[in-house]
């Protein structure tokens, strides 16, 4: 199942960046996030891995990701090594103006479970959507409050 988010971020594409790419940031803005730390010596960049668990209906569910891409200020991608199959990314492309076009995509599926895997992952995609969405816009308010933060300093 494919998840995907867009919006438009007041601020510049650094900041927006900084904010998403710092781990500790993960429990604050992604609604439903139980867990988000980093498992092993690198706090971030490739190859940096994270223990994660998000919460989807009554069960939290994750396991461990790494990071397999990253191109600075532009796109991160992970993916699973361990739980459930999942890839994510976050792609940032500068609008002018200090704005930024945020993309959030998703990708999560139940690996050998038949109808009954199928079943559970088109109903976990109604709370994962409506759980990313809200994302989107905590991680649109805390960033455009840096941004001002900036250009008064």
């Amino acid at each position: 199942m494919r998840i995907e988010q867009k919006l438009t971020v007041n601020a510049p594409r650094h900041l927006v960046w900084e904010y998403v790419t710092e781990p500790a940031n993960y429990l604050e803005f992604i609604d439903g996030l139980t867990r988000w730390e980093v498992a092993g010596d690198r706090h971030s960049g490739l190859g940096a891995r994270y223990r994660m668990l998000i919460r989807v209906g009554a069960a939290d569910v994750g396991g461990l990701i790494e990071i397999v891409e990253w191109q600075p200020e532009g796109d991160m991608a992970w993916s699973s090594v361990t739980g459930v199959d999942q890839r994510g990314r976050w792609r940032l492309r500068d609008l002018g103006d200090d704005r930024t076009r945020v993309t959030f995509r998703f990708q999560y599926g139940v690996a050998g479970g038949g109808i009954t895997a199928l079943i559970a992952e088109r109903v976990a995609a109604v709370s994962l959507n409506r759980r990313f969405k809200l994302s989107l816009l905590n991680l649109k308010r805390a960033v455009e409050e840096r941004a001002v933060e900036v250009a008064r300093a």
